[in-house]
């Protein structure tokens, strides 16, 4: 910068000079560093941490189960590498022989059971939210029968409903009569199997409820004892309404664990005496009668019902957000 009259330069024209050619390379975008929010691998991030568990995913979950239905319709033996498609054969045995879906019956002591054990959960959980003496005691000892292991539970009662075991020892403290089967006939085989999945599953659902319930803001509570509510009004005007996604869970998992029952009553009797469920009916078609064909389509159709049975219950039942403030 010159003075325009023609005359030498000010040192203040010569200052300006040297750092504007500065100030604009600052000001050009073309030296400004790259933002993240415009790197191509921001985008690719969220995919590069789901990559392992969609790994996992696929890998544990959809190819077994497509591996499944493409057994469906073989007549596989689970042991031969030959595998003879027979397209729709499994099925329409299926269909044919009522007595592979008789089993569906014994479940329904596991769904009375469930509802036991719904009522039980929920009456616990809602007592042991107020303040009371030893709540932490008995919240400990409803979850305990949860963290043990299902075969253990199973042969603890085994030995507890055996033949002048400890339920026949502690009647006749009583002097009521001991000297009946409770696992020789189907009707109290599968209603002591079903009274010790309430045992061990109430623990779980009152966990489920208790956090629902502690999940209700505290000053609904206030305002209701303000108001001279009672307990049962506490629990009908703000706890049902607070606990009702948790409750439409419990009662999804009760319906669906009705139908896969396994693991008790397997260890229990092996499905003797008329309590087999359908899953152990199964894994007797593939690995007793070597029928994996056959025992994979009972699997799909099991896994249709259970779907099918979770598509009308979340239609039946929406899925809300409860909001009680």
């Amino acid at each position: 910068m010159t003075d325009t009259t023609g005359g030498t330069p000010t040192p203040a024209a010569e200052a300006a000079d040297a750092v504007s050619p500065h100030r604009q390379t600052c000001r050009s975008p073309a030296a400004a560093p790259r933002s993240w929010h415009s790197h191509p691998w921001r985008r690719a991030t969220p995919w590069l941490f789901l990559a392992v568990p969609l790994a996992l995913l696929v890998t544990f979950t959809y190819v077994p189960v497509g591996n499944m239905i493409y057994f469906s319709f073989t007549d596989w033996d689970g042991i031969s590498p030959e595998r003879n498609f027979t397209g729709a054969d499994n099925y329409q045995q299926l269909i044919t022989r009522p007595e592979l879906f008789r089993v569906f019956l014994v479940s329904l002591y596991y769904l009375a059971a469930s509802t036991v054990q719904i009522a039980a959960a929920l009456y616990f959980a809602t007592i042991l939210s107020f303040d009371l003496r030893l709540r932490n005691l008995f919240k400990g000892i409803l979850f305990f029968p949860y963290l043990i292991n299902g075969v253990a539970i199973g042969f603890v009662f085994l030995y507890f409903f055996q033949d002048g075991g400890t339920l026949d020892s502690v009647l006749a403290w009583f002097g009521a009569d001991s000297g009946h089967a409770w696992l020789g006939d189907p009707e109290s085989a599968n209603a002591s199997l079903a009274g010790v999945s309430v045992w061990r599953f109430t623990g779980l659902n009152f966990v489920l409820f208790l956090g629902a319930i502690q999940s209700v803001p505290g000053e609904l509570y206030e305002a209701a004892q303000l108001d001279g509510a009672s307990r049962w009004q506490q629990f009908r005007y703000i706890i049902a309404p607070g606990i009702r996604p948790v409750l439409t869970l419990s009662v999804l998992l009760a319906v669906s664990g009705s139908l896969a029952v396994f693991e008790i009553p397997y260890i229990m009797t092996g499905g003797a005496t008329g309590t087999s469920t359908f899953v152990i009916q199964t894994v007797k078609l593939a690995f007793q009668f070597n029928k994996t064909g056959l025992a994979s389509a009972a699997a799909v159709v099991l896994l249709t019902i259970i779907v099918l049975i979770t598509w009308v219950q979340r239609r039946l039942v929406p899925d809300e957000k409860a909001d009680p403030v």
